[in-house]
C-alpha cells in the first residue's frame, strides 16, 4: 500500500501503473491503454461508443442494445418504473414483467433518457465574466453566465430537434463545458425479472462478492410514438470475456471527492456522514416495521427501503474510509506536496494565496449553519414527495417570472424540462407511507433544531409531528397530477391563490429558506468555489490534464481487465457459476428463487458464468454501464462494486477495488430458457432475424 501511495502522490504516474480514472471521452489516455494492454483506441471507436450510451436521469447509465431503441440497464435502475407500474393486484416487482411485444411495452411515468452528442469548452467565457470580482459577486455572475450559455445553446439546438444543453464544471472550476444532449421523454418498460433473482442475496450480498444477481432490465425509447432509431447500438459478445481480457466501462459516475481538501474531508467525517447514518438508520427501522403490517405496505415500502439500505451501506463505507489512517495520511501527503510546490513558485504562490486556509474557514462557517440549512433548505425536515411538489410549485412560480439569468440555477430554462417531467408525472402517492416519512422528518427537525427554534414552532404550532403530517397529507390535493399541472401552468397567480395546506407550508417557510441559502452561497459556497479554482490552476500548472477530473454524473470511460483479488489472504474467484446459485437457495428471502427458476434448473448449464469482477474504476451512477471489449462489443453489465470500491469516492486501489458485472450469457439464457422471451434475445444478438 505504501508503494501505491507514493506512485499516486499526484496521480501523474498512476495511469501507467493502475487502472485508475474516470476519464472524459475527449481526454482518454489512449497511449497508456496501448502501453498496458496493447489495445489501440481511436476517435471513431470512442465516437461510436459515446453514441451508444444513455444517461437515465434517475441516476444510472444504460446502453442501446438494438437499432430500434432497445436499452439495457440494471433492474435496480428500472426499479422506480417497475414499482410505479405495479399495483396491489399486479406486483411487477415481485412477479417481473415481460411486454411480450411492442404493443405491451408500458410507459414509465416521468422518465427521461439522454445521449451525449457534443461538448463545447466555455472556460474562457466563464473566467472572463468573473475576473476580478469579489467571491460572492463572482459566484452570482458565474451562475448567471452558465445559465445564459445553457439557454442560448439549448435554443440553438432545439431549432434542429429535441436537445438540451447543460453546463459541466470539471477539475473543481479548472474547466467549464457545455454538454449537448439528445433527449427521449417516452421511455417504456420492456422486460424486468423478478426482484428475487435480480437482487438475489439482498442487502447481505450487496457490495460483496461472489454474487449471483440477474440485475438487468430492458426498456425502449420512443420518438413520435414509434421506437427510436438507434443505429449506434452495442453488439453483444455472448461468450463474454476471459480472465485478463481488457474491458472498458463507459457510463455516468455520479460523484467522487478525490480532489477535496483535507478540511472538506474532515467536515464529511465529523458532520455530514455521522448525521446521515444516525438519522437514516432510525428511518430504516421505522420503514421495516411499517412494511411488516401487511402485504400492501410491504410492496409499497420495498423500493424505498432497498434504496435506503444501499445508501446506508455506502455512507458507512465512506465513513470507514475517512477513519482509515492510510487514506488520511495519503491525502495529507498529497496536499502538503502540492502546497510546497506552490510556495516554491513566487508567482503561483501569489495567485493561489490562502486558498487552502480559506476552504477551512468556509467549512467552519458551514458548521455554524449546517443543521438549519440541512433541515430547511435541503428539505430534510419535510421528507414527503408532496412537500417537494409544493416547493417546486412555489419556487417555480416565483423563479419563472424572473429573467433566466437571475433565477436559482435549478430553475434555469435548461433544467425546466426535467423538472416539469418529474413534477407532472402520474407517479403513485401512498398517503400512509408519506405520513410515515413526513412525521419522522418533522420529529427529527424538532430534535436537532430544538422545540424553541422559530421555524419549528411556526411549522408545528400546537401539533405533534405525527398529527401535523397526517393532517397535511390527508388534506393536500397535490397527489393529483392534474392539480399540479394546473398550478404549474397557472404560475404565480395560481400558486398565490392556492389554499392547499402543503402549498401554504411551502410558502410560509420559503423566505427563511431563501435567506439561509443566500448565507450559504455567499459565505460558504462562494469562498469554496473561488479557492478551489485557485487550487485547480495550481494543479493544472503542475500536471495539466494528465490527471482526470472528479466524477460529475457526466459521460466517462474507465479501463481495466477481468481480474479478481485476494481478501484476507484468500483468493476470490473471478467468475461465479450458475450451479452455486441453486446451492445458496434457502427458500427464504433474500435467498429464495422465483418458481420459474426452480422449474428451469434441469435444462440450464450449471457451469454457465453468472457474475464476474473487473479492475475498472467505478462509483454509483455507473450502475447500468456496459462492459465492452477492445472491439467495442458488450461483454457484461456493471451493477455493483465490492466493499472496497465504496472508498473509490476518495481513492482507487488496484489491488482491492473491483467492479461487478452480469455476464451476457446468463442474460440471453434467462430470456430464452427461463422467461420464454426469445424474440427479445434475438433482437439483441441478431439470431432468428
Amino acid at each position: 500500500m505504501k508503494r501505491f501511495c507514493l506512485l499516486l502522490l499526484f496521480g501523474i504516474a498512476s495511469t501507467a501503473v493502475a487502472d485508475e480514472g474516470m476519464w472524459t471521452f475527449d481526454n482518454f489516455p489512449k497511449a497508456t491503454v496501448k502501453q498496458k494492454y496493447g489495445v489501440d483506441i481511436d476517435d471513431p471507436w470512442l465516437g461510436r461508443l459515446q453514441r451508444s450510451i444513455t444517461r437515465l436521469e434517475s441516476g444510472c447509465t444504460g446502453s442501446f442494445a438494438s437499432p430500434d431503441g432497445l436499452m439495457l440497464t440494471n433492474h435496480h435502475c428500472a426499479m422506480g418504473c417497475v414499482s410505479e407500474l405495479s399495483t396491489a393486484s399486479d406486483n411487477l416487482v415481485e412477479n417481473g414483467f415481460n411486454a411480450g411485444g411492442r404493443a405491451g411495452e408500458r410507459k414509465c411515468p416521468g422518465n427521461l433518457v439522454s445521449v451525449l452528442v457534443g461538448i463545447e469548452d466555455i472556460t474562457a467565457q466563464v473566467n472572463t465574466a468573473t475576473a476580478g470580482l469579489p467571491d460572492a459577486r463572482a459566484n452570482e455572475v458565474r451562475k448567471q453566465t452558465l445559465s445564459r450559455l445553457e439557454s442560448a445553446c439549448t435554443a440553438s439546438k432545439n431549432k434542429g430537434g429535441a436537445a438540451a444543453c447543460e453546463s459541466v464544471t470539471l477539475y473543481q472550476g479548472g474547466q467549464y463545458f457545455l454538454y449537448k444532449y439528445k433527449r427521449y421523454d417516452d421511455v417504456r418498460l420492456v422486460f424486468a425479472p423478478e426482484q428475487a433473482i435480480a437482487a438475489f442475496g439482498g442487502d447481505p450480498d450487496n457490495f460483496n462478492f461472489p454474487r449471483w444477481s440477474l440485475d438487468f432490465s430492458l426498456m425502449r425509447v420512443y420518438e413520435n410514438g414509434k421506437p427510436a432509431r438507434t443505429p449506434d447500438y452495442l453488439r453483444w459478445r455472448p461468450e463474454g470475456p476471459r480472465p485478463g481480457d481488457p474491458v472498458f466501462v463507459p457510463g455516468h459516475p455520479g460523484s467522487t471527492s478525490r480532489l477535496l481538501t483535507l478540511e472538506q474531508l474532515k467536515f464529511n467525517r465529523s458532520v455530514t456522514f455521522p448525521q446521515y447514518i444516525a438519522r437514516n438508520s432510525e428511518l430504516r427501522g421505522r420503514m421495516i416495521e411499517w412494511g411488516k403490517t401487511g402485504d400492501e405496505p410491504q410492496r409499497i415500502v420495498q423500493e424505498n427501503l432497498l434504496g435506503l439500505e444501499n445508501s446506508l451501506k455506502v455512507y458507512r463505507g465512506l465513513q470507514s474510509a475517512l477513519l482509515d489512517d492510510r487514506l488520511m495520511d495519503f491525502k495529507t501527503a498529497r496536499e502538503r506536496e502540492l502546497r510546497e510546490r506552490v510556495s516554491n513558485d513566487a508567482k503561483r504562490a501569489q495567485q493561489t494565496g490562502s486558498a487552502w486556509d480559506d476552504v477551512g474557514k468556509s467549512q467552519a462557517r458551514y458548521r455554524e449553519i449546517y443543521d438549519r440549512y440541512l433541515y430547511l433548505e435541503s428539505g430534510t425536515g419535510f421528507n414527503t414527495d408532496l412537500f417537494f411538489y409544493a416547493r417546486l410549485l412555489v419556487r417555480g412560480a416565483a423563479e419563472r417570472a424572473k429573467p433566466n439569468e437571475q433565477r436559482l440555477r435549478e430553475y434555469a430554462d435548461s433544467n425546466l424540462p426535467k423538472m416539469s417531467a418529474g413534477l407532472l408525472a402520474a407517479t403513485p402517492i401512498y398517503p400512509e407511507f408519506e405520513t410515515l416519512t413526513f412525521a419522522f422528518s418533522l420529529d427529527k427537525m424538532r430534535e436537532i433544531l430544538g422545540p424553541d427554534d422559530d421555524i419549528v414552532r411556526r411549522v408545528l404550532g400546537k401539533d405533534s409531528p405525527e398529527a401535523l403530517a397526517a393532517k397535511l397529507v390527508r388534506e393536500t390535493k397535490l397527489a393529483d397530477p392534474a392539480v399540479r399541472k394546473a398550478l404549474w401552468e397557472g404560475g404565480a397567480a395560481a400558486v398565490a391563490a392556492s389554499q392547499d395546506p402543503m402549498i401554504a407550508l411551502a410558502r410560509s417557510i420559503d423566505p427563511d429558506s431563501r435567506a439561509l441559502r443566500k448565507v450559504y452561497e455567499d459565505e460558504v459556497q462562494a469562498r469554496v468555489v473561488a479557492s478551489q479554482e485557485k487550487i485547480a490552476k495550481a494543479r493544472f500548472a503542475a500536471f495539466g490534464t494528465n490527471v482526470y477530473p472528479d466524477a460529475t454524473f457526466t459521460l466517462r470511460l474507465s479501463y481495466g481487465d477481468v481480474r479478481s483479488w485476494t481478501e484476507k489472504g484468500k483468493p476470490i474467484e473471478v467468475f461465479t457459476k450458475l450451479s452455486r446459485l441453486y446451492e445458496r437457495t434457502t427458500g427464504q428471502a433474500p435467498f429464495s428463487l422465483p418458481q420459474r427458476w426452480l422449474d428451469a434448473r434441469s435444462k440450464l448449464d450449471p457451469n454457465m458464468p453468472f457474475n464476474y469482477t473487473t479492475t475498472n474504476d467505478i462509483v454509483g451512477g455507473n450502475s447500468g454501464s456496459p462492459a465492452v471489449d477492445a472491439q467495442g462489443r458488450l461483454v457484461g453489465l456493471l451493477f455493483d462494486g465490492n466493499i472496497h470500491s465504496i472508498a473509490g469516492s476518495y481513492w482507487y486501489d488496484e489491488t482491492l477495488n473491483r467492479a461487478v458485472a452480469v455476464h451476457p450469457a446468463i442474460i440471453l439464457t434467462a430470456l430464452r430458457d427461463v422467461y420464454g422471451a426469445s424474440a427479445l434475445a434475438n433482437e439483441i444478438d441478431g439470431k432468428g432475424t
